[in-house]
């Protein structure tokens, strides 16, 4: 089911966030840029190496920050590489709350209309579903309220397995409504 915050439409999927058709997807990443394991790893075997090789150029980068590469083979256009660990793989709400606002940022800043999240941080991170969903959808929340002029038409969550989707799923019911 739809939400709508403003102008922008969130929709809460089950999938492979590696086939999502949008402006970009959202990789979980280190600070240092490098894509192994988890969505960062799925990203780059479906979009190729090349993806690394520009993240890593442009790296390293501050915990809870991000930026932005061409996304290869993939069906979306852009990277949006969101660090919400460093090199010990541990993260928390504040650094995926900064992360998701990054995320944001860039995709704004890019004039990106459709933006796909995965759960951040609760993959080797190890942060919990239901913590995730609550963090990320509350700074969502605030930078669309009132931003009448977001480029962005759509935000997905696009979650890998049953848990995940149905965590954000019933978080999404109790932050964003009956749609």
């Amino acid at each position: 089911m739809p939400y709508k915050i403003g102008n922008t439409e969130i929709l809460i999927e089950q999938g492979d966030i590696t086939d999502a058709v949008v402006g970009a997807v959202v990789n979980p990443a280190n600070n240092q840029l490098y894509m192994g394991a988890g969505v960062a790893g799925a990203l780059k075997k479906k979009g190729g190496q090349e993806i690394e090789e520009e993240a890593v150029k442009k790296g390293p980068i501050q915990i809870g920050s991000a930026v932005i590469t061409p996304a290869g083979k993939l069906r979306a256009d852009y990277i949006i590489h969101a660090a919400v660990m460093g090199i010990d793989l541990i993260t928390d709400a504040e650094k995926i709350r900064n992360a998701t606002l990054s995320a944001l940022n860039i995709a704004e800043n890019a004039g990106i209309k459709s933006v796909a999240f995965p759960a951040l941080g609760t993959g080797i991170g190890g942060f919990p579903y239901n913590e995730a969903a609550r963090v990320m959808y509350r700074i969502i929340k605030e930078h669309l309220d009132g931003n009448n002029d977001s480029s962005l038409d759509k935000i997905m969550f696009v979650l890998f397995g049953y848990e995940a989707y149905n965590e954000f799923l019933n978080r999404a019911e109790k932050d964003f409504g009956n749609g």
